[in-house]
C-alpha cells in the first residue's frame, strides 16, 4: 500500500501543474473520499488540500485565543487593584463609632471605592490595625457606611 502511494506521487510530480490546471473539482473534506472517486490523480492533492484547511483552522483557533487572553491581560491591568495609601496613627477619641464613620466614608469616597474586593480591603485594614475590642463596632459601623453608600444610591 505504501508503495502505491508512493507511486501516484511520482506519477503527481512528472505530470507537473497538470492536477491543480484541470477543470475537475477536488474534494477537501478527506483523503479517502478523493481516493475513491480517481485514487492516481487526486490523492495527494486532496490530502494537501485538506492539511492546508486543517492547518488555516488551527491558526483562526491559534489566533482567536491569543486574542481572548490579551483581552483578559487588558481587563485585569484596568480592573487591577487599586492601591490605596493609608497611614494608621494612635488616636484617643470620646465616639469611636463616629470616628470610624468618618474616616471609613472619607477612604471611600476620595479612592472612589465600589468594587467588592476594595471594600473588602479597606475592611480587612480596619480590622487588622485596631485592637480586638473595637472590631465589633468596626463591622457595624462598615454595615452602615456601605448601605448608606451604595443601596440609598441605587434607589433613586
Amino acid at each position: 500500500m505504501k508503495a502505491s502511494r508512493v507511486d501516484r506521487k511520482q506519477k503527481l510530480q512528472q505530470r507537473g501543474c497538470k492536477a491543480f490546471c484541470c477543470s475537475c473539482r477536488l474534494s477537501v473534506s478527506s483523503s479517502e473520499e478523493a481516493e475513491s472517486s480517481n485514487p492516481d490523480r487526486f490523492a495527494s492533492i486532496s490530502s494537501l488540500a485538506h492539511a492546508m484547511v486543517q492547518e488555516r483552522l488551527d491558526q483562526m483557533i491559534r489566533e482567536r485565543q491569543e486574542a481572548r487572553q490579551r483581552e483578559r491581560r487588558r481587563r485585569l491591568r484596568s480592573d487591577g487593584t487599586k492601591f490605596i495609601v493609608m497611614v494608621a496613627m494612635e488616636k484617643s477619641s470620646y465616639d469611636p463609632r463616629e470616628d470610624f464613620r468618618e474616616s471609613m466614608v472619607e477612604m471611600i469616597m476620595a479612592n472612589r471605592l465600589q468594587e467588592p474586593k476594595d471594600l473588602r480591603s479597606l475592611l480587612n485594614y480596619y480590622m487588622s490595625m485596631n485592637s480586638e475590642e473595637y472590631r465589633g463596632m468596626i463591622l457595624e459601623v462598615f454595615h452602615e457606611v456601605c448601605t448608606n453608600l451604595f443601596l440609598c444610591c441605587k434607589c433613586h
